[in-house]
């Protein structure tokens, strides 16, 4: 498997300056893929390519906004006979409306709409909103009813207050409310793509409006399956959290579950290797109970403190008196999204919100 950044290759520059010139007769193939190559071409990783391509990009193309996305609609049209939908190097041509369009609001309304057919927007649609903020909501309101449900997931994921690797929308951390009717709309789409997009926006207000996210999964419940399922999928931090409100809505009580036999099996843990522990699990109702069953991690990080992630092993309904045993292993490879640091974590068992007691365990290199 090759670098990300290696999609900006030689082989896509031939074909995107060959679809250009095609309906800009003035576009200069070779001359653009060359001033692509000058300098540190090499160096950069791929999201410094992608601003790079943008940048030259625009030197090629006429200085009014208006028709330089004129052309590259027609470029789009082009390259579908040649790259599949949502190819990733192409994110430069929603770069380019937000470096270039930023001041004109309604040619590059228009963009986002076209252009999000072809490649997704939602990184680029977001400074429009710090800019325009109720204009641009109000705006994106009208694609959550779009024919098209790229254009429909764009009013959600672009919207959402933390999407990840995308700049904050601060305004909307502190009050999601304009943003809701993009939600209503879409909490019953027919697209998966879509109402997974309206959970994961629902997952960002409940980080920093828990209440607004109870109330709407109050509301929603028993919609549909489908509206059922972006309610659990956008309340999943509450769940991690154990939110008391949303335990209560799941109908997730821990009276009469009990814990036992909890046990680490490696209380001394090498990088690279497994954490492995035990539990006993026995449903002491008279009834059938929902379980949702978690345990965290209490990671050492640099300066000495512990810092809990929680992690899922399931959620089912178990039976009165039914007793499981529960073996788990919890990998210490080292991965570029986590750093590990030596010295004591601890270990606890969550069962429906109620964390258990902590074990220690010590980590070393």
């Amino acid at each position: 498997m090759g670098l990300i950044k290696d999609i900006y290759s030689v082989s896509f520059y031939e074909k995107l300056g060959q679809a250009v010139a095609e309906v800009h007769p003035s576009f200069n193939k070779q001359k653009f893929i060359e001033a692509v190559y000058e300098g540190d071409f090499a160096q950069k990783e791929w999201k410094e390519r992608m601003k790079h391509t943008t940048i030259v990009f625009h030197q090629f193309m006429p200085e009014n906004f208006t028709e330089a996305i004129s052309l590259i609609d027609k470029t789009i049209q082009k390259l579908k006979n040649k790259f599949t939908e949502g190819n990733l190097a192409f994110i430069f041509f929603a770069d380019y409306i937000e470096i270039y369009g930023i001041d004109d609001f309604k040619t590059s309304a228009k963009a986002f709409v076209s252009i999000t057919q072809f490649i997704s927007c939602e990184f680029a649609v977001r400074p429009f909103i710090l800019k325009y903020k109720e204009k641009m909501i109000d705006e994106m309101i009208k694609w959550s009813l779009h024919e098209n449900h790229h254009v429909r997931r764009l009013a959600s994921e672009g919207s959402r207050p933390r999407l990840p690797w995308a700049m904050a929308i601060p305004f909307l951390k502190k009050d999601p409310a304009s943003i809701l009717p993009i939600l209503e709309n879409l909490k019953n789409d027919p697209s998966e793509y879509v109402r997974r997009s309206v959970a994961n926006n629902l997952n960002d207000i409940a980080k920093d409006n828990p209440q607004i996210v109870l109330e709407i999964a109050s509301k929603w419940k028993g919609c549909s399956k489908e509206t059922d399922a972006i309610i659990k999928h956008g309340s999943r931090t509450l769940l991690k959290q154990g939110h008391p409100e949303i335990l209560s809505h799941y109908g997730l009580e821990s009276t009469n579950i009990e814990l036992s036999s909890f046990e680490i099996k490696t209380p001394i843990v090498k990088i690279g290797d497994y954490l492995q522990f035990q539990f006993h699990l026995n449903n002491k109702n008279p009834e059938p109970k929902n379980i949702r069953l978690e345990y965290a991690v209490h990671y050492k990080k640099a300066k000495g403190h512990l810092a809990k992630k929680v992690f899922k092993i399931s959620e089912k309904s178990y039976q009165p008196n039914q007793l499981i045993k529960v073996e788990r292993n919890q990998s210490f490879k080292l991965i570029t999204t986590r750093v590990f640091h030596i010295g004591n974590h601890q270990l606890s068992i969550i069962i429906n919100g109620k964390e258990s007691e902590v074990l220690e365990f010590e980590l070393i290199d």
